[in-house]
């Protein structure tokens, strides 16, 4: 039985540039940093030798949801880059904001990438959609309500 969600995860590039993305322009906090190789992970993720640095982030003073960044060191990762979002795979994940243009615009210029300005999706919703420095996606929405 399910019982609750637990996190999202992001296949990063550089972790220490993601990481500082993340908290530094998005705003979330650093709540650890892991590395791992071999034994339990390799057997996780059905690779020989795995290695990977992971960082588990979340908005300060929110329990619950996290979102958790890995850097594969071995194997290393594949390149997947587009700005096409409907291709299997392209999750997302949703954050909640104020000053959804104020926003945008700090992330643009942080490295990243722009897919369109925000839109009014209703009397009392602003949303967009924009893509990390790797290119996962990350959705913004601001309820003016």
């Amino acid at each position: 039985m399910i019982t609750g969600m637990n996190h999202t995860g992001f296949v990063v590039g550089d972790i220490d540039r993601s990481v500082d993305f993340y908290t530094n322009t998005v705003g979330l906090k650093l709540i650890v940093r892991r590395e791992r190789d071999g034994g339990p992970i390799s057997e996780l993720l059905a690779y020989e030798n795995t290695h990977i640095k992971a960082a588990i982030l979340s908005i300060d003073g929110e329990d619950g949801h996290v979102l958790e960044l890995i850097e594969y060191v071995n194997p290393s990762s594949a390149s997947r880059p587009t700005t096409e979002r409907a291709v299997l795979g392209a999750s997302h994940i949703a954050f909640n904001v104020t000053d959804i243009e104020g926003t945008f615009d700090r992330l643009i210029a942080a490295g990243a990438i722009k897919l369109a300005r925000p839109v009014e999706m209703g009397p009392d919703r602003v949303a967009c959609y924009l893509q990390d420095p790797d290119g996962n996606w990350v959705e913004l929405i601001e309820i003016t309500e």
